[in-house]
């Protein structure tokens, strides 16, 4: 579900629909507007907002409904995350069938999920007041928390399972993983700054950037939308390297596969200039990378 949910979120910023909920009611917003009379006020209050000033000053009431769905699903999807966690955790807990140890940590994963709503709230209320659009840095940070909630679930079912750790790894190579993953999830939270900023839609050539190895502009790799992307391609390349040597020691098939399949998908989504299919795809697997990654990292992490 948290995988979904990651997938869902970048159909929702792809869609441009992140910003169609003005509101943030935790409780009573997990149902749609059920009557012509709110289906207008929520239309309204959009109305009021820069986003539709700016970009969507076009759309009807009809319109609006197609990205008002897509912003619903997400929330809700994130509620449901809630509820499937906590209920059988509770369960569990009050038959006294948690593993020893692991209480504080199924916990701390249930606190991050909570933290996750209002961090969500923290970025769309970035794009409510004085400008069209969510902060960049406010959307990496509610990815990255993402990513954080996903691979520490993804660590406590490795250990649950008991992941033997190879005889013959070497330290060198635990710190090899370790470095990996570090480099994949900056260039994950980069894939953020490139989808905060729209970057992905300048610059649609490769391995040139328009024939030149660099953008023009002034080297701001945070804010300005080519060297963001630039930063973001270089940043993909060194990963890559890293993932696939760390393949060919391991004979991990299905982490080297999955890295050339990342980059393919990367490339392509460029090339084409960000279609909404591929570009979900890509966040898809930057996710399937991330945990074939952590796994590697949890084999060798005794070694």
């Amino acid at each position: 579900m948290v995988f979904a949910m990651a997938v869902i979120g970048a159909v929702t910023r792809l869609t441009e629909s992140g910003l169609s909920i003005t509101e943030w009611k935790p409780v009573s917003g997990a149902l749609p507007p059920l009557t012509d009379e709110a289906w207008q006020r929520a239309y309204d209050l959009y109305r009021a907002s820069p986003e539709f000033a700016a970009k969507h000053n076009w759309m009807s009431i009809e319109d609006y409904k197609k990205i008002f769905f897509w912003e619903w699903l997400h929330r809700l999807w994130g509620r449901s995350i809630g509820i499937v966690y906590a209920l059988p955790l509770l369960w569990f807990a009050i038959r006294k069938q948690i593993p020893q140890g692991y209480g504080w940590k199924l916990l701390g994963i249930l606190a991050l999920g909570g933290m996750q709503g209002v961090v969500g709230w923290w970025m769309v209320a970035s794009g409510l007041v004085d400008r069209p659009s969510v902060s960049h840095f406010r959307l990496a940070t509610h990815l990255g928390l993402a990513l954080v909630i996903f691979a520490s679930m993804w660590w406590v079912i490795l250990d649950l399972k008991n992941a033997p750790a190879s005889q013959l790894a070497r330290r060198g190579l635990f710190y090899h993983a370790i470095a990996a993953l570090v480099f994949l999830a900056i260039t994950i939270t980069w894939g953020a700054f490139v989808a905060g900023l729209d970057a992905g839609l300048v610059y649609n050539t490769f391995p040139l950037m328009n024939g030149n190895l660099t953008p023009s502009g002034s080297a701001d790799i945070f804010n300005e939308h080519g060297w963001v992307q630039f930063t973001h391609r270089y940043l993909a390349i060194t990963t890559f390297l890293m993932l696939m040597a760390l393949s060919v020691h391991r004979k991990d098939i299905w982490l080297g596969v999955m890295a050339c399949a990342q980059v393919m998908l990367g490339i392509s989504t460029l090339l084409l200039q960000v279609p909404v299919t591929l570009a979900a795809l890509h966040q898809a697997g930057a996710i399937i990378l991330l945990a074939l990654t952590i796994r590697a990292v949890h084999r060798l992490k005794s070694s």
